[in-house]
């Protein structure tokens, strides 16, 4: 009977796509923080944890759905805006628990923009992640403050206003919330973030 390599089953997390557990044995082969994002189609977690031999421990979480019932956020809590705010109220949180500096973990890769406005705003709050700003898109700061939404509306309003309505109806409808002046409605969470978080 011949003999051949034995067949080794692969973990199911790694089978199901989930996780690569080469990547994560780096990262914790690092003993550092890791500043962990995750994002789903409605919502955005951003986590700073620390490795533990028993299993990760959280030492700050930022759910998006919190800025809609602790920071006045009215629009939506998937969108690359929401992801900035709760990357920036994770990053906030961390350096009141006194945490300087993490790592960051993607995991995988998913929701790309989301993930990156997520990094964005821990960086902009001060937390000291290692990275290349060539990293980030070039429009990172128009896409975060939400200045691309506003273009995009006062076009459609201006040459197809049917289409406007339809497209911002989440907006205007459901959240109450103007779609041109949607950076002001970002600054506004953020000071408010800035202040209470």
């Amino acid at each position: 009977m011949a003999k051949g390599p034995r067949y080794r089953r692969p973990f199911r997390r790694r089978a199901e796509g989930k996780t690569n557990y080469h990547k994560r044995l780096k990262l914790l082969k690092s003993k550092k923080l890791r500043a962990v994002i995750r994002a789903s189609n409605n919502h955005i977690t951003v986590q700073i944890v620390q490795s533990k031999l028993g299993g990760d421990k959280i030492i700050v979480s930022a759910h998006s759905k919190e800025l809609t019932t602790k920071f006045g956020w009215n629009a939506n809590t998937g969108n690359i805006p929401a992801a900035y705010l709760t990357g920036f109220l994770a990053g906030i949180r961390a350096k009141k628990q006194n945490v300087q500096e993490a790592i960051l973990d993607l995991g995988i890769f998913y929701h790309k923009n989301r993930v990156l406005a997520a990094f964005k705003g821990i960086v902009n709050s001060g937390l000291e992640i290692p990275h290349k700003e060539a990293f980030f898109p070039e429009n990172i700061e128009e896409t975060v403050n939400g200045s691309h939404i506003e273009r995009y509306a006062n076009l459609l309003k201006t040459e197809n206003p049917e289409k406007y309505e339809q497209v911002f109806s989440g907006y205007l409808k459901k959240n109450n919330v103007n779609p041109l002046k949607i950076s002001k409605v970002i600054s506004n969470t953020l000071k408010q973030i800035e202040e209470s978080a």
